[in-house]
């Protein structure tokens, strides 16, 4: 009895993971599986004459590193001055980062740019939502903008939003992101890759269906919009997400643009511990928005799964956390039936395959950015991807201890400005 218990429990797990498996590994090509979607995806070819003036938001804590060169890079964009405004946001206790801050804006309005000031809170929570809204009621132009504090735009980022919101007649508009340090560390492979279907994949899928979990930078609101909605929820460690499925229940369309040339390039987290904290606070994150319900409000059966899948796949994570040992320590232990073995072989087939679209995909990565894909990082990205999928679970388990607990407070991930060497190699190469 015991027996058959166990066969039929690794069945079901098997059948489950794999149909999972399954369903990402569509969501990874969709834009590549449909010539629609990637045609939808694109940035225009032309860029209009600017019409539309943008309010910036830079939240930063202990970010006295990279936020200067961030500050230069969105003033120096290529697009009337007049038409930016920028705030970068800090707490008060915070004044590496404030100091540095205003060096910057100092050398800047010595130079005749006076569009950047400094917005300081001094109460809680000290986060990066309660940072924006404490920043909204200062903006005063027609989108504001989110921007961390370590981002690299391009240049015409601004021209291309201002492009696709006049023409399109959108209110809500998601641009890409993308790691770039892919070669820092064990994991950064696999972390850029995971940015790079997300970003120019995934997230079309989602705006495709009115169901989208935003990211939480380059994406652009009307700032009506934002006030309606009341800004973003500061108790949530995924606000982007729940800011997303809230104008997703509203209906609200939004256009996600993904253009290898216009993308805001970012870091992997430097160290092993930052990565779980980061990726801790995001599976947390969608534990709450599952939990506050807001997925419930969308107008179709569709929408609302789509929201569900998305929001419990941390549980997900933390079940294949605990499914891989065990199945490998049955491999190795327990005799079962052919057909039984076979069932559980089903989900490693699919793990398989993700990890070749990645491999194909680190070569599109590197080769859309100017970068070269080495044996040795194709062989360190194989060697890390039990591990890394090992270490999500970890994290995933570890944002379900800590909601049980009623531990909601922001671990921060640290920003050393790693990808900017990267830029700069792929600049050298193209030079």
């Amino acid at each position: 009895m015991i027996v058959s218990i166990i066969y039929l429990v690794l069945i079901v797990v098997s059948v489950l993971l794999t149909v999972q498996s399954a369903h990402v590994l569509y969501l990874m090509l969709y834009t590549w599986d449909r010539s629609d979607a990637e045609r939808k995806a694109r940035a225009p070819d032309e860029f209009l004459p600017p019409q539309i003036s943008f309010s910036v938001l830079l939240p930063a804590r202990h970010e006295e590193d990279v936020i200067q060169n961030t500050i230069e890079r969105v003033v120096r964009a290529n697009y009337p001055a007049e038409l930016l405004e920028v705030f970068v946001i800090c707490s008060q206790d915070d004044d590496g980062t404030i100091k540095k801050a205003e060096e910057k804006i100092d050398e800047l309005k010595r130079k005749g740019l006076r569009n950047v000031r400094v917005v300081v809170f001094d109460d809680q929570p000290i986060n990066k939502p309660h940072g924006l809204n404490t920043a909204l009621p200062h903006t005063a132009n027609q989108v504001v903008t989110i921007f961390d504090a370590e981002d690299d735009i391009h240049p015409e980022i601004f021209s291309l939003v201002n492009t696709v919101m006049v023409q399109e007649k959108v209110r809500v508009v998601q641009a890409g992101v993308q790691l770039m340090n892919y070669e820092s560390n064990w994991y950064s492979t696999l972390n850029v890759l995971e940015y790079f279907f997300w970003f120019k994949s995934r997230l079309h899928y989602h705006a495709h269906h009115g169901s989208i979990p935003l990211g939480g930078n380059t994406v652009f609101f009307a700032r009506e919009l934002l006030l309606r909605l009341g800004g973003w929820d500061d108790r949530n460690l995924t606000e982007d997400a729940d800011m997303g499925l809230r104008i997703s229940a509203m209906g609200e369309r939004v256009r996600v643009v993904y253009d290898d040339r216009y993308v805001t390039k970012e870091e992997t987290p430097p160290t092993l511990g930052h990565f779980i904290r980061q990726r801790t606070r995001w599976s947390q994150g969608f534990i709450q928005t599952l939990k506050k319900g807001t997925w419930k409000k969308m107008p179709t059966r569709k929408q609302r799964w789509l929201a569900f899948y998305v929001l419990v796949f941390p549980r997900g994570q933390a079940l294949l956390g605990l499914y891989l040992p065990i199945s490998l320590g049955m491999i190795l232990i327990l005799k079962v039936p052919v057909l039984i073995a076979l069932c559980s072989y089903l989900p490693v087939l699919l793990l398989a395959a993700h990890f070749l679209v990645q491999a194909v995909g680190l070569y599109e990565f590197t080769g859309a950015h100017g970068l070269e894909a080495s044996p040795k990082a194709l062989m360190r990205m194989a060697i890390a991807w039990f591990p890394f999928q090992m270490i999500l679970a970890y994290a995933a388990l570890r944002a379900m201890r800590r909601e049980m607990l009623g531990r909601h407070d922001w671990e921060k991930t640290q920003h050393v400005g790693a990808h900017r060497a990267t830029t700069e190699e792929a600049e050298s190469r193209v030079g």
